[in-house]
Formats: C-alpha cells, structure tokens, sequence
C-alpha cells in the first residue's frame, strides 16, 4: 500500500469530518466562484446549439480536472497529500448544509409557517415553491434530499476515491453545470445536453451506489433495507432521470412514503411517475430524510476511504 493512496483515504475522511463540523463555507464558497465564470463565459459563448454547451462544457470541467491535478503534483508528503485532498473534498460536498436545511424546512412546515417554508425551499430545490402547499413542499424536500444526497455527497466522494483531487473537482464542475444548464427550458434544450448527458454518466454508479447505501442504513431511521431495495427495483424505471429514479425510490421505500406526481419547474409541469408505498410524506418524515442523509453520507465516507485503499493494493 503506497503513501499516495493512504493521504487519498485519508483526505477523504478528515474532509467529511470537517464537512459535519463547520458545514458549506458561509462566503467565498469555491464552487459558488466556479458558478460565477461559467456564468459569464456562457454569456460570451452561448448559442442554441449542441457544439457551442459541448466546448463550453470542454473548457469548464477540463480546466477543473487541471486545477485538480496541478494541486495533486504540488502536494508533497503524506501530510501534504492528506490536506490537499481534505481541502478539495470540503469544497465540494455538500451533505452537511443539505441536511440541515431538510431539517429547517420541516421545523417551518410544523410551526406553520408556509411562507417561510416556500422562501426556503429553492435551496434545496428548482421547483416553483408558490404552486406548492405545505404537502408538496414536504414531498419536494424529501425528493430533493434523496437526489442531492447521491449528487452532493455519494457521488464526490466516491470519484475522489478513484481519481483523487481532480476526481472531486471535475465532478463537482458536471454536476455543477448540469443544475445550470442541463434542464429542459428552451434556452438549454441544445446548449446543455452536453452537461446533461455528462452529468447522467458521472451519476450512473454513484446513484446505484446511494441506493444500495439507502437501504443497508434505512433501520438507523425506522426503515426497511427489504421495503428500499423493492421500491427501487419495482418504481425506479419509471422515473425519467436514470439517477434521481433510484435514490428517490430506495429513499421512498425506506421511509415508508410515497414520492412523485404533478411537479412544476420553471421551464414547465412534468407528472413524476408513483414511488414507493405509503402517505405521502409530511414534516416528520422530511426530518427522517434528513437523518437519512446524513447516515448514507457517513457510510459512503468509510466505502469511499476503502475503495481508495483498495485500489492500492
């Protein structure tokens, strides 16, 4: 086992750590920067066609995987590797804020307060919080955080075990892109299939692997592993993202509720496809969603760590 491949696992683990303890960082957040210039490069660089989102994707997530790989050449030393790789994995995920703002939501949803339910929900979500009540709130944040779970947690993590810093921070620029261009609005229509359809192939094992995670953890919140592995196997084809329809179904069948229907977006209304059994999902189980996450985040960090040491040998 080589010095490189144990500072990996354990830039891994020391960055969940710091992740849980202090969280997104508050200002000057890095990839809220990277949002920034693909921002403005899209303004110099849009045109409604697929070759123009393909270089503008090219640009953006090759000069992600460079930054990531010139870290790597400049970190020396088991202690420099392991800070580098701590740093990067902070950076990118996502797991702590996304479970603490599940948690708000569903506190506002209890006290009542559907105002500030609605201001709240387009952190977690794209969807048009005034068409919602407070039941479909409750059932956006609870998809919400089963998607973003695999997106923001699952999915870094696990391309950081295989590819190290430029691993984190390419994924992150994908999946980045695709929540800003990678919808179905006719603006992005042709400009962000590449983003899309990167984003879907970056996902394909990670969500698999989420799902897989939602189901060994479901009893740490009153769940079922054999009701999340059914949902999942019986709904999730359904479901017209090939990612979100996995972790969506394990997490619906592991807290006992029923996901999807009528959903509106900016861009216009889809009809979600049934997953799972049960209720539709209230603030309580938001809640639960949220502890949910955060142990699936913690069981992905120790697979993340192993795969890494794996590899090395």
């Amino acid at each position: 086992m080589t010095a490189p491949s144990l500072a990996r696992a354990a830039g891994l683990v020391l960055g969940a750590v710091v992740d849980a303890v202090l969280a997104d960082p508050r200002r000057g957040h890095p990839v809220a920067g990277f949002g920034a210039l693909a921002a403005a490069l899209e303004r110099r660089g849009y045109a409604d066609r697929r070759g123009a989102g393909v270089r503008h994707v090219a640009v953006l997530v090759g000069g992600a995987v460079a930054l990531g790989a010139a870290a790597d050449r400049v970190a020396h030393g088991f202690v420099g590797r392991t800070v580098v790789t701590a740093a990067a994995t902070w950076v990118v995920l996502g797991g702590t804020s996304l479970a603490r703002e599940g948690a708000a939501l569903a506190a506002e949803l209890d006290r009542g307060d559907l105002g500030a339910a609605r201001a709240r929900l387009p952190g977690l979500c794209g969807r048009d919080p005034a068409a919602l009540d407070a039941g479909g709130i409750a059932r956006a944040g609870t998809e919400s955080m089963a998607e973003n779970t695999s997106d923001a947690v699952v999915a870094p993590l696990l391309w950081g075990a295989v590819a190290g810093v430029p691993g984190l921070l390419g994924y992150r620029a994908v999946n980045t892109l695709d929540a800003m261009v990678g919808h179905r609005s006719p603006r992005y229509l042709r400009f962000g299939w590449a983003a899309a359809r990167l984003d879907d192939v970056a996902n394909l094992l990670p969500a698999r692997v989420c799902a897989l995670l939602t189901a060994g953890v479901a009893p740490l919140v009153g769940g079922s592993p054999r009701a999340a592995l059914r949902a999942w196997r019986r709904d999730a084809a359904a479901h017209p993202s090939p990612n979100a329809g996995p972790v969506e179904a394990a997490a619906a069948g592991a807290l006992g509720v029923t996901l999807g229907g009528r959903t509106v977006y900016a861009h216009g209304t889809e009809d979600r496809p049934r997953l799972g059994d049960g209720p539709p999902p209230g603030p309580a189980d938001l809640r639960r969603a949220a502890r949910l996450s955060r142990w699936v985040g913690a069981a992905a960090t120790g697979l993340a760590a192993a795969v890494a040491l794996t590899r090395a040998r």
